[in-house]
């Protein structure tokens, strides 16, 4: 017999403004980090993306006809503040307030993410992003004022995409970082700020906006180890306590990992955790716990140098798993991983969980005239939709919802337009705009028959 998913389930779709808005001089927006950055072979320029801030409206209709009840987008923080810690744009604001209200009249809840690597280019210059505190100030800031904006509307929040990859080297992309040795230091200057700036936004709105919902976002990072061998074993374990559970038990309100400090006390990085700070991070709890989910990871311990810091294991060790198939990207596809994600996250934590990213990245192109035949994409969906449900009825997990990852297409994260997610295909091409018409794909009738019947036509 068919298990019904619960009532109230969101189904819906997750998108950043730069790979979206476009208009990335219009409106009195300022000048983000990712403006600057020039076009490449397999590369477009942010100018544009698929064009969101004039077609919004087309790509809610479509979400609507999807039967698609929830919608996670970013608020460009240079858009509302152009210089990041200067005045406000009443027109940016303005824009989010008409862009919110539009999504209600079609029954869509909105789920703001309030940063989603696009610092505005003034504070990247000026203080070198995170790493320095008055950029976690000027955010905190930044948030209050959205908060106090949008939050009588806005019931699902989240400060960060992906938080846990600022203690990834990964940091130095996302970061606002643009000029420095990358060093360890800087690494746990740059996280830490980030944790701080989440922690003080969530007392924030617990404070300002009663019943209204914080959580932190994982980019999960399912470890692996390459054999059984003890060390391959442990040092996945590592991994997963200095990238995924550190952050977790912040979120659960039980402070960083006493493994993560005592790396902080043994490189000498007390004077960036304040007292005060640890303080108020100890009084924080999340509402829920979202992650980000693509594919796992493989460890082998014999390929990391010694002395090599955690944080740094899979610039070393990532291999091959021989048992999992894989993108063109060599994303390996593991549904199984999936479930084992949710369902871990609610045996630890006992707080409603709630996967915000998930999808295949495929290049794909359009003849023109019939709809792309994306049978392997129907297939990755209903394999982690089905893991999900086994989560769920199978292992006690309660979930929130389901939302995918770029729905309808949009410019990845390396700016890369060949690397497709949607059910919705958006005409154009790296260095050729066309016409950005939205064409529904082979997957986009088979979504909207598992969204319509909450789950159980698949």
């Amino acid at each position: 017999m068919t298990k019904s998913l619960p009532a109230g389930f969101l189904w819906g779709n997750s998108v950043s403004s730069m790979q979206t808005e476009g208009a990335w001089d219009e409106g009195g927006k300022g000048p983000s980090v990712y403006d600057i950055r020039e076009a490449s072979e397999f590369a477009s320029d942010w100018k544009v993306a698929t064009d969101s801030y004039h077609r919004y409206a087309e790509d809610f209709d479509l979400m609507q006809d999807l039967g698609m009840n929830c919608y996670r987008f970013q608020i460009a923080w240079s858009r509302v503040c152009p210089q990041g810690d200067g005045e406000f744009n009443d027109e940016g604001i303005a824009f989010y307030d008409r862009f919110i209200n539009d999504l209600l009249a079609r029954g869509i809840e909105p789920m703001v993410c309030l940063y989603h690597f696009d610092m505005p280019l003034a504070l990247a210059q000026k203080y070198n992003g995170f790493t320095d505190r008055h950029v976690m100030e000027a955010f905190v800031r930044y948030g209050k004022k959205m908060i106090d904006c949008f939050g009588d509307r806005v019931k699902y929040w989240l400060t960060f995409n992906e938080q846990n990859i600022y203690h990834m080297p990964e940091a130095f992309k996302v970061g606002g970082y643009l000029e420095g040795e990358k060093t360890l230091r800087e690494l746990y200057q740059i996280s830490h700020h980030v944790m701080m700036a989440h922690v003080r936004l969530t007392h924030y709105l617990h404070d300002t906006k009663p019943g209204q919902l914080m959580g932190g976002m994982l980019a999960h990072q399912l470890i692996y180890p390459a054999t059984c061998k003890p060390q391959d074993i442990f040092c996945a374990q590592q991994y997963d306590e200095f990238l995924n559970q550190n952050l977790l038990r912040v979120y659960a309100g039980q402070g960083y990992s006493p493994a993560v400090m005592a790396v902080v006390e043994r490189e000498g990085f007390q004077d960036i955790f304040r007292d005060e700070d640890l303080e108020e991070i100890a009084r924080v709890k999340n509402d829920y716990m979202a992650f980000s989910y693509y594919a796992s990871k493989t460890l082998d311990s014999d390929a990391i140098p010694d002395g090599t810091p955690v944080n740094y294991y899979l610039l070393h060790g990532d291999k091959n798993n021989p048992f999992l198939k894989a993108t063109e990207w060599n994303w390996q596809i593991d549904p199984l991983g999936f479930r084992t994600i949710i369902t871990r996250y609610y045996n630890d934590w006992r707080l409603p969980v709630f996967p915000i990213e998930n999808g295949i990245g495929v290049i794909e192109s359009w003849d023109g005239v019939n709809p792309i035949d994306d049978q392997y994409r129907i297939e990755y969906h209903r394999e982690h939709l089905q893991a999900m449900k086994d989560a769920i009825f199978e292992d006690g997990a309660q979930v929130i919802g389901y939302l995918g990852w770029g729905l309808i297409d949009i410019l990845s994260s390396q700016g890369d337009m060949r690397k497709r997610y949607g059910v919705v295909y958006v005409n154009r091409e790296n260095h050729d705009l066309k016409d950005l018409k939205r064409v529904p794909k082979k997957s986009y009738a088979w979504f909207k028959r598992v969204i319509h019947s909450n789950g159980d036509e698949m």
